[in-house]
C-alpha cells in the first residue's frame, strides 16, 4: 500500500540537479534578525561576500549579486552589454540554452542559432568557423552554457575562448556557471570569460533568490557604450555602491547571512577539494548506471557533468512514472526531464552539500525503484558504486 505523506520517515533525500541541499551552517547562519542595509554592519557583510566570491568565480572583476534567479541575472548580463538589434552566437545544448536564447530574442537581440542535438557540448570548432565567417564583425556577444542540468553535459570553456582568440574576433564570452560554480573547475580569468552569470542555489548550497553577473574591465566598459534603456539591472550602479559593501536597490540580506557563511565553507574544503569531491561522486554515479545498463544523454565522455548524470529509460517505460514511484515510497526527489528530454530521462543530481553515504542512499533508492516499477536493468550497480567510493577512500 503506497505511504500517506504523513506516514514518511527519515530524512527527504533532495536529488534534483538544484535546488541543493542547504547545508545546516547555512540555515543557521541565515537565522538571523534583519539588519539596517545602509548600516556599517551590512557594509561590512558585503564587502565580505564581494571578497569571497572573487575567490570562488577566479576573479579580480567585479561580482554583482541581485536579489533575482538565474534567468534575471542571464537578462542584466545582456541589457547591460548589447544594443537591441545585436546578433549575438547560442548554441542549443540543452534546455537551459533554450531558454537563454528565448530571453534573448524576447527582449529585442538576434540569437545566431546552431542547433543540437541536446547530447553533445559546444564545438569549439563550429565557434571559430562561425566568427571566421562574420567579416562584418556583427556577432556582438557569445552565449554558452557551462554545465547543461537538463542532459549533464559540461562543455569546455577554455576551448571556447581559445576558438574566438584563433578568430581574432572581438566578440564578448558570456558564460552560464549556474550548476558549475563550486561543482566544476571555472577559473574567469584564466579562460577569459567576459561574464559569468550564476545563482544561489546549486553549487554554491543556497536557496534560490539570489542572481550573480561577474564581470571583468572589458564587459564593464562595453557596458558604459551600450543604448538599452534600462535601470534595474545597470552594472554601473551597482559596481559603485559595492566599492564600500551596499547596494543601489534592496538587497536580500537574510540571504545574504547564509551566502557568506556558504562561500567560506567552498574557501574552507578549498576549490580543488571541491571539484574533486564532484569528480568522484559523478563518476561513482555514472559506474552505477553503466552497471544497470542504463544510457547516457551525455554521449561524450569528455563532457560528463560532475553535477549531474542524466540517464535515459529503457524504451517501453515512463521516467517519470519511475520518478513519482520513488518519491512516494521512498521520500526521493529526482529531476525531471526538461523540454524534448520529457519522461525520457531521469536526472541524479550529486552537488553542493553532498558526500559519499549520501550518494550510496540515492543510487539505492534509483535501484530499488527500477524494481520495484519493472524497469528492466542489471542488477549491482549501487554495490559497484560502493566498492568504487570505498576504494577511493581507503586510497585518498
Amino acid at each position: 500500500m503506497p505511504k500517506s505523506k504523513d506516514q514518511k520517515r527519515g530524512w527527504h533525500f533532495l536529488q534534483i540537479p538544484g535546488p541543493s541541499n542547504t547545508p545546516e551552517r547555512v540555515l543557521r547562519a541565515m537565522n538571523q534578525p534583519t539588519i539596517d542595509h545602509r548600516g556599517p554592519e551590512f557594509g561590512e557583510l558585503g564587502l565580505e561576500i564581494i571578497n569571497k566570491s572573487r575567490q570562488v568565480f577566479q576573479t579580480e572583476g567585479h561580482v554583482l549579486i541581485y536579489p533575482s534567479s538565474g534567468t534575471g541575472a542571464w537578462e542584466a548580463a545582456l541589457t547591460n552589454l548589447f544594443n537591441p538589434g545585436d546578433t549575438l552566437l547560442g548554441f542549443e545544448t540543452g534546455h537551459f540554452a533554450v531558454l537563454w536564447k528565448n530571453l534573448a530574442e524576447k527582449i529585442g537581440f538576434k540569437v545566431q542559432w546552431i542547433a543540437g542535438d541536446w547530447r553533445h557540448g559546444v564545438d569549439p570548432n563550429v565557434v571559430e568557423a562561425e566568427l571566421r565567417k562574420d567579416t562584418r564583425r556583427d556577432i556582438k556577444g557569445v552565449m554558452v552554457i557551462h554545465n547543461e542540468t537538463c542532459n549533464g553535459i559540461t562543455s569546455d570553456l577554455e576551448a571556447v575562448r581559445q576558438a574566438i582568440d584563433s578568430a581574432n574576433h572581438p566578440t564578448l564570452l558570456l558564460a552560464d556557471v549556474v550548476s558549475s560554480l563550486g561543482t566544476t573547475p571555472f577559473y574567469q580569468d584564466k579562460w577569459g570569460v567576459d561574464v559569468a552569470i550564476c545563482a544561489s542555489q546549486k553549487g554554491l548550497m543556497m536557496p534560490p533568490g539570489l542572481g550573480f553577473n561577474s564581470i571583468n574591465e572589458k564587459a564593464l566598459e562595453y557596458s558604459r557604450q551600450t543604448g538599452f534603456a534600462q535601470s534595474y539591472w545597470q552594472w554601473d550602479r551597482v559596481v559603485t555602491m559595492n566599492e564600500t559593501g551596499y547596494y543601489p536597490y534592496t538587497p536580500a540580506s537574510g540571504l545574504f547571512f547564509g551566502l557568506n557563511e556558504a562561500l567560506g565553507m567552498i574557501l574552507e574544503e578549498g576549490l580543488e577539494n571541491v571539484y574533486q569531491r564532484h569528480r568522484v561522486l559523478a563518476q561513482a554515479t555514472r559506474i552505477a548506471a553503466d552497471t544497470w545498463g542504463l544510457e547516457n544523454q551525455a554521449l561524450n565522455e569528455k563532457e560528463y557533468s560532475d553535477s549531474t548524470t542524466a540517464l535515459i529509460i529503457p524504451d517501453g517505460h515512463n521516467a517519470d512514472d519511475l520518478r513519482k514511484l520513488i518519491l512516494n515510497q521512498l521520500n526521493m526527489s529526482l529531476g525531471t526531464g526538461l523540454g524534448k528530454l520529457k519522461s525520457k530521462v531521469f536526472r541524479i543530481g550529486h552537488l553542493g552539500d553532498f558526500n559519499e553515504l549520501m550518494l550510496m542512499g540515492t543510487l539505492s533508492g534509483v535501484e530499488m525503484g527500477m524494481e520495484m516499477a519493472g524497469v528492466p536493468y542489471s542488477a549491482g550497480g549501487a554495490q559497484a558504486a560502493m566498492q568504487f567510493l570505498a576504494n577511493h577512500l581507503k586510497d585518498s
